[in-house]
């Protein structure tokens, strides 16, 4: 069985972002780019079914820049056996990325598609969704535990309650949260084998897919700076505050 695996390049999480003077997006120029962290739990995953002996073929693609072969070379270090770039300098908006990656779904065949719940960056949650959608196939989110048994996958996933499992029939799409795994330690050795495994890049038009973007971004600006606090002598005066000064009772 295939497991098809889609992660992102994102500004690393400990990179303090900043917004661009003319308020046109997010500063990245000489920043740290590094793999979406979700991501990083969604391929760990693959590769741990593959030392099951449930999957036979790990694949990791990613859409965008041509520097994503930066981030596919670090899934192949954590353990993918290949990787596909569709290499495009457009804005991909969730949408497009679903397509793409719908198109590389036809083309690979893959028995599961493991995705990230989330990027860092944007935080939509909406790819992996739009992907099952669009493929129609049965899907699980923000899955804390997966394991796959005679052609299924049994998912516990978190919900506002608790938990619940879901058992999917294969192929199907599930996403990932923080508790499924813990990513290991990339190795200089596996760096080094991972310059030599394949990658493939393909261009949108290569699948047929449009990726021009659906929403218009008109401004993005920093969040207000949050105002400093103050003590107060006793609840009496907190209350008063709270009443006349924040309004919020």
């Amino acid at each position: 069985m295939k497991v098809l695996v889609a992660v992102k390049r994102v500004v690393d999480y400990n990179v303090k972002v900043r917004v661009k003077s003319d308020n046109t997006g997010v500063d990245i120029a000489n920043v740290k780019m590094s793999m979406n962290p979700f991501d990083e739990i969604a391929i760990e995953e693959a590769v741990r079914l593959k030392e099951k002996g449930v999957a036979t073929e790990v694949i990791a693609v990613s859409c965008g820049v041509a520097q994503c072969q930066e981030t596919l070379r670090t899934a192949m270090a954590i353990g993918a056996d290949r990787a596909i770039l569709v290499e495009t300098v457009e804005e991909l908006q969730p949408l497009a990325v679903a397509k793409l990656l719908k198109a590389l779904v036809d083309k690979e065949q893959p028995g599961f598609i493991i995705l990230g719940k989330q990027a860092i960056d944007d935080d939509c949650n909406q790819t992996g969704q739009m992907l099952a959608a669009l493929a129609d196939l049965p899907q699980a989110t923000f899955a804390s535990k997966v394991e796959v048994v005679d052609g299924k996958a049994s998912v516990t996933r978190e919900v506002d309650g608790g938990s619940e499992t879901l058992v999917l029939s294969l192929p199907a799409v599930i996403t990932t949260d923080l508790r499924l795994n813990e990513p290991r330690y990339v190795t200089l050795p596996n760096i080094m084998k991972a310059k030599k495994k394949q990658l493939d890049i393909f261009k949108p038009e290569d699948l047929g897919v449009d990726v021009a973007p659906r929403i218009k971004t008109l401004k993005v600006t920093e969040p207000p700076v949050r105002g400093a606090g103050v003590k107060v002598p006793d609840v009496a005066t907190l209350v008063d505050k709270l009443k006349n000064e924040a309004k919020v009772i």
